[in-house]
């Protein structure tokens, strides 16, 4: 049985992609130049996090080589995971983990899917 959305999914996923993508980049913007909300400029681990999360933001964001910065980005969630969040209990709903959780899978889920048709890979006929 074809789901609801299946003739949708490629352009859903697009939009997600790009959405997704935008998201993370406003978190590196944050730690790179003290925005949106962000008490001030990071330091040390937290700017070079700040700096993975703006360019892979923009690379998912625009579909360009998304897969290679995808993957970047999930295993920087799974670092920011384990070393910001699990110290401070097992449960990411304890531990207010669940967002890098997500981003580590969502991200892993695009590394292993690539950029789609709604990107700047497909404009270039890469795939």
């Amino acid at each position: 049985m074809q789901p609801i959305l299946g003739k949708l999914s490629e352009p859903i996923y697009g939009i997600m992609r790009i959405i997704v993508g935008f998201l993370f980049a406003c978190h590196g913007a944050q730690k790179v130049f003290g925005v949106f909300g962000w008490p001030g400029h990071a330091h040390g681990l937290m700017l070079a996090a700040g700096c993975i999360e703006l360019v892979s933001g923009l690379f998912i964001a625009l579909g360009l080589f998304a897969t290679f910065a995808a993957f970047i980005a999930s295993g920087e969630m799974a670092a920011a995971y384990l070393m910001g969040h699990a110290p401070h209990g097992f449960w990411p709903i304890v531990n207010k983990g669940e967002l890098a959780v997500a981003y580590c899978f969502v991200f892993l889920y695009i590394a292993a899917r690539g950029s789609g048709r709604l990107s700047v890979d497909s404009l270039l006929g890469r795939r």
